[in-house]
């Protein structure tokens, strides 16, 4: 037995009865069993802060944000650990490159990664611990390793004996011999090539702190084992990341923390698939943003991380919040869960725009809903746990079918966290739904009685559902532009619609429709209204343009009626239109 777990494993909590997660390390699902009762630790790898977020530092987030909400919605109460990596060869460059201090840098940085999180509805995380935050702690552990003889001093630096550990390779299926490390002046301090760094001894002009081998900086990897321990405990539940961090990060991780506690580290190892920009390109974001430096090897477990043209910073992967400004952060997210977190997902912006034509399934649902109860999807109170949220057989044939639905979706989310099966669940749930409103004719009559209730009961289902992926928990902002106002303005111009057609004011209401159509706006008609969908990034833009023509128009053929209709009620919504010598310009109140 491994020197690094040669204690007794420790005892585990009652599996959860149906919930099976997959882990690296084993390589099979295995039922879900927690360290303490009730309690799951959960840590999962952030981002080295030394330039802005792209898409791919997302996936990971948005995924565990899911897992955690599941995991909550199943009774555990569930602490999540993202660490920020805020001292590294990147982010000492960049601070020289840019004239500022590596914390400026790091500050800056970490503003925008949680600006991005915040707009795809990552909320759960319940710790950001930063590594030069524990530097006590990352100098201990580096000490006890060098006290149990896994780890020593060479020239200022402290290196990981890998010879020492006979587990060395176990996540990966790398064995020692196979592993080259770095070259230059590093390699003759060390006493094998795959050895890694622990600390690394002070440059000139580097920042520095002190240890008992002389001022320096720690390893990559020796950051997260630090971290995790001091919020999670020497054994945790659950660790997340990206495949490319199988090897040689979490590999060494699991080393250094097996080694110096002589338990398993972690009960589950969790690794998400890459972001690829199309199935012959290279995982977004690059190589683990890490230069290597301090590592015995760069490839990842799967041997395919750098395959084809990665799509790394340096080739234009960034324009996160730019992307959420085009697409919206709702509909970024919906289209990372739609595959199960282990695959490959393919990235472009038409993939995006594909799984919001799919929201905008449920978002005609949740008009109808409002259209139909006279109250809002968003402000239903849903039930917050499984066992809440059940629904007693035999009240109603459409009960019935949600509860087997609810029952699907579960299971999709029992096994290993598919979220992709339980997306498709929501979809079908929704088609039940406006299944029922159409045979029970709720948009046609007074809505009362038995259909109507159970048609709020299982509408508070699809909340219960949605709100576990951790979608439809607050009315989105357009992705096209101009958000509250341009469905205010959308609002207007179905109105006028609306009223020069009953008027048979057709050339009015013809204009309104060729108007909309370079705007990618598209009004669809239905028993109970007309309603919106669509729109490009400058929608909002578009239609004013098109109502600006309108007024034109109207003016010119003396039909006042609808011109200063249309001045009125733009007044009424804060949009001013000012006629100029060049042509009439519109303003919004802010």
């Amino acid at each position: 037995m491994s020197a690094s777990t040669q204690d007794a494993p420790q005892a585990k909590a009652a599996a959860h009865p149906s919930l099976q997660v997959y882990d690296t390390l084993t390589k099979k699902k295995r039922p879900f069993e927690t360290v303490e009762p009730g309690k799951v630790g959960v840590y999962l790898c952030g981002p080295t802060v030394y330039d802005k977020a792209h898409i791919g530092h997302m996936v990971g987030p948005v995924i565990f944000d899911c897992i955690k909400r599941y995991l909550s919605h199943c009774g555990y109460k569930v602490f999540w650990v993202v660490n920020i990596t805020d001292v590294d060869d990147k982010l000492i460059k960049k601070a020289n490159e840019r004239g500022i201090t590596m914390l400026e840098v790091a500050e800056e940085n970490i503003q925008d990664y949680n600006d991005n999180l915040a707009a795809l509805g990552v909320d759960q995380i319940d710790a950001f611990p930063r590594a030069t935050d524990c530097m006590d702690e990352i100098v201990a552990l580096v000490e006890s390793l060098v006290e149990r003889g896994f780890a020593y001093a060479s020239e200022g630096d402290v290196y990981f004996d890998v010879g020492k550990d006979r587990e060395y390779g176990k996540l990966s299926n790398r064995t020692v011999d196979a592993l080259q490390g770095d070259g230059g002046g590093q390699a003759e301090r060390k006493r094998h090539a795959a050895d890694f760094a622990l600390w690394k001894g002070a440059k000139p002009g580097e920042p520095s702190w002190p240890s008992p081998w002389g001022d320096g900086r720690p390893g990559w990897h020796i950051e997260c084992s630090a971290m995790s321990k001091k919020l999670l405990g020497e054994t945790f539940d659950i660790h997340g990341g990206g495949l490319d961090l199988v090897f040689p990060h979490h590999e060494n991780e699991v080393a250094q923390s097996e080694c110096c506690h002589g338990k398993p580290m972690v009960t589950y190892w969790a690794h998400n698939g890459l972001l690829r920009s199309d199935p012959s390109a290279g995982k977004i974001g690059g190589k683990s943003d890490r230069d290597g430096a301090d590592t015995a090897g760069d490839a990842d477990a799967t041997g395919d991380a750098s395959a084809g043209g990665k799509m790394s910073r340096s080739k234009g992967a960034g324009g996160l919040a730019e992307l959420i400004g085009r697409q919206g952060g709702e509909r970024i997210r919906f289209f990372l869960l739609r595959t199960h977190y282990r695959s490959t997902v393919l990235f472009s912006e038409p993939a995006i725009e594909e799984a919001g034509v799919g929201l905008d399934t449920f978002y005609r649902f949740f008009k109808r809903y409002e259209r139909v109860t006279g109250s809002s999807f968003y402000a239903l109170s849903a039930p917050k746990s499984r066992e809440a949220g059940a629904i007693a057989a035999g009240q109603c044939n459409l009960l019935d079918r949600v509860a087997e639905l609810r029952t699907k979706f579960l299971a999709a989310m029992d096994d290993d966290f598919n979220t992709g099966g339980a997306i498709g669940e929501l979809f079908e749930l929704a088609r039940v739904l406006n299944k029922h409103c159409d045979d029970a004719g709720l948009e046609t009559k007074e809505a009362a009685g038995r259909d109507l209730e159970a048609f709020r009961t299982a509408t508070k289902t699809l909340k219960e559902l949605a709100s576990v992926l951790g979608v439809f928990i607050e009315p989105p902002a357009s992705a096209a532009g101009g958000g509250e106002l341009l469905g205010q303005v959308m609002q207007l111009v179905i109105d006028l619609r609306a009223e020069s057609r009953k008027a048979k004011n057709f050339a009015v209401a013809d204009a309104i429709r060729d108007g909309l159509k370079p705007t990618g706006i598209v009004l669809e008609d239905r028993a109970g209204g007309t309603e919106w969908e669509g729109g490009d990034a400058d929608a909002l833009e578009g239609v004013m343009q098109m109502l600006i023509e309108l007024r034109a128009t109207s003016r010119q053929n003396k039909d006042f009626a609808t011109a200063d209709a249309l001045r009125d009620r733009l007044t009424a919504i804060g949009v001013t239109i000012e006629d100029r010598p060049g042509g009439a310009e519109w303003t919004a109140a802010s």
